[in-house]
C-alpha cells in the first residue's frame, strides 16, 4: 500500500505528494486563491470626475462582492489611505499606482 504523504501552504495548494493522482482538497469557507492568479487588474489613476484630486482606481476584479471588499480594505491598510468599492471599482485616494501594483503582483494578480 502507497503511503500518500501531503503537505499544503496556508492558502490549500498542493506542495508535495508521493501519489501523482492525488489532488488538494479544497476548504469552501476560504476565499478563491488560486482566482487571483487568473485575472489581470486594471490600475489607473483618475482625477478629471474627482473635482481635481487623485485617486487610484483598481478595475477588473472578478468574483465575488465580499472578496472585492476584502481586497479594497487590505490596499487601503497597506496604503495608509481612504477609499471606496463603486461600480466593481476600487477607488484608493491618492497616487498610490507603483505601490498597488506590486500589492497586487505579490498577493498573486496580474496587475499592469
Amino acid at each position: 500500500m502507497t503511503n500518500h504523504n501531503h503537505e499544503k501552504e496556508s492558502d490549500g495548494r498542493l506542495v508535495y505528494s508521493t501519489n501523482p493522482g492525488s489532488r488538494p482538497e479544497r476548504d469552501n469557507n476560504e476565499p478563491h486563491a488560486s482566482a487571483s492568479g487568473r485575472q489581470v487588474l486594471r490600475v489607473f489613476l483618475d482625477s478629471h470626475r474627482r473635482k481635481g484630486k487623485t485617486v487610484t482606481i483598481v478595475s477588473g476584479f472578478t468574483g465575488p462582492a465580499d472578496g472585492l471588499k476584502e481586497l479594497a480594505s487590505a490596499l487601503k491598510n497597506k496604503c495608509g489611505a481612504g477609499g471606496s468599492v463603486k461600480d466593481g471599482e476600487i477607488i484608493i485616494q491618492g497616487d498610490f499606482r507603483d505601490k498597488i501594483l506590486a500589492l497586487l503582483r505579490d498577493s498573486g494578480y496580474r496587475a499592469g
